[in-house]
């Protein structure tokens, strides 16, 4: 099965899907004339690499959250106007998430925090019983939430991930959940989810994609994938404002304790309380997020509404650029688990031969105005295995990467800035 076709699915495939819109031109971000000030007292435009960590604000994201503020009130128990209107934005906010997603009519979307919330919320409504399998690939938030967890090591290429999940599932009895990443965060390759959806449900297991790197990049359609959940940030989607979002079958999450208990979760309280059986209300209680729910809902609008084809044709160009640029400079090692022709987003990790990744992400700062990331990029035991080594080589037993990634915003002159930059780090 190829890995690139599975994330590209047709249009008409989405459940509830918006009707067809012009392609509009690539918004822009804010913050995209930020100058920052570098070694010697100069100002210099900011090349922000680290877009992977939390992506910059979309202006059309801004103007939502603006446009919302004027009557922004209390929500679902409000009689005023206000209320009124913010209640019909937020649950808007929900159907559009819903679509973007592609999810099944009856999926439920449950707005949280960011993907961390998202897991953990699943976690405390698996039946009683469950046991997850879960590569040792995975961000720490898909990879520590479970309490009965099988743990996979890294697979060699994609058809070994799909053969260790099937072993893995065949040899567990009662409820099971396969959790799995869409897209790496530490190498940004795109992994088989159509292929171990299809595992999972053949030994009768669900699945949890973590599509926080993905849906910044790429279409993902949940009912063509047969995907059972999904969770993703508003932080990583240009909508940083504090949003995640759970959306998927509805009888777990019904079936369990509230995430929190408190008021918007209960139908009734007396000698005792009656939870809602909806689990949109009976996982979301106090005020919710309202103008994280309409950021989220208005970046997953202004990326429709762009069409995916300009966006992964602008991405795939600037990130091969850099991919080219990189192995051309002595010393720098680019980290891959499948091999450098394997699809991935806009996500680069490597090591520089001498340095500490800290010390490569200061000088970068520092002295030419990139921002990109540095460490273990919260998956521990993944760049561990990438690295080869406990201690990564590194004289300070760091064992840690530098990572630069791209999106919306950024240039030739940010990647080629980057590649120059590391090129004269090296000769000194």
């Amino acid at each position: 099965m190829s890995t690139l076709t599975i994330f590209s699915p047709a249009p008409a495939q989405h459940a509830e899907a918006a009707p067809a819109v012009t392609s509009r031109p690539i918004p822009t971000v804010l913050g995209a004339d930020l100058e920052v000030p570098v070694k010697g007292g100069r100002l210099v435009g900011y090349a922000n690499l680290d877009y992977a960590a939390s992506a910059p604000c979309l202006e059309p994201v801004s103007a939502a959250v603006t446009a919302a503020l004027p009557a922004y009130s209390s929500v679902h128990r409000g009689a005023g106007y206000a209320s009124q209107l913010t209640t019909a934005r937020y649950e808007q906010a929900r159907h559009t998430v819903r679509a973007f997603v592609g999810a099944r009519p009856d999926d439920a979307v449950i707005f949280t925090r960011n993907t961390t919330d998202a897991t953990n919320l699943l976690a405390g409504c698996l039946p009683a019983g469950t046991t997850t399998v879960v590569f040792d690939t995975e961000h720490h938030a898909s990879l520590l939430p479970w309490k009965n967890s099988v743990r996979l090591a890294p697979p060699a290429f994609p058809g070994e991930a799909v053969r260790a999940a099937d072993e893995a599932l065949a040899g567990i009895d009662g409820p099971k959940l396969l959790v799995v990443t869409a897209a790496s965060n530490v190498t940004g390759e795109l992994w088989p989810i159509a292929a171990l959806a299809h595992i999972a449900h053949r030994h009768g297991a669900r699945i949890l994609v973590d599509a926080a790197q993905l849906v910044p990049h790429r279409p993902l359609n949940l009912t063509a994938l047969d995907l059972d959940y999904v969770a993703f940030s508003g932080h990583k989607l240009y909508a940083p404002f504090g949003a995640g979002v759970l959306i998927g079958r509805r009888d777990w999450l019904a079936e369990s304790e509230p995430y929190l208990k408190g008021g918007g979760a209960v139908r009734s309280v007396g000698d005792d309380t009656e939870w809602h059986d909806d689990p949109e209300p009976r996982h979301e209680a106090g005020t919710p997020n309202v103008l994280g729910a309409i950021a989220l809902a208005a970046a997953c609008d202004a990326l429709t509404a762009t069409g995916w084809t300009a966006l992964v044709r602008e991405e795939e160009r600037l990130i091969a650029r850099l991919r080219a640029g990189l192995p051309s400079i002595e010393g720098v090692r680019e980290l891959s688990l499948w091999g450098d022709d394997h699809p991935r987003v806009g996500i680069v990790s490597f090591t520089v031969d001498g340095y500490s990744a800290r010390e490569v992400a200061e000088v970068l700062s520092g002295e030419y105005g990139i921002g990109v990331r540095d460490g273990k990029f919260c998956a521990h035991p993944f760049v561990r295995h990438l690295l080869g080594t406990s201690d990564g080589g590194c004289e300070d037993g760091t064992a840690s990467a530098v990572r630069a990634s791209i999106g919306i915003g950024t240039t030739e002159e940010h990647v080629d800035r980057l590649v120059e930059a590391l090129r004269e780090l090296v000769a000194r």
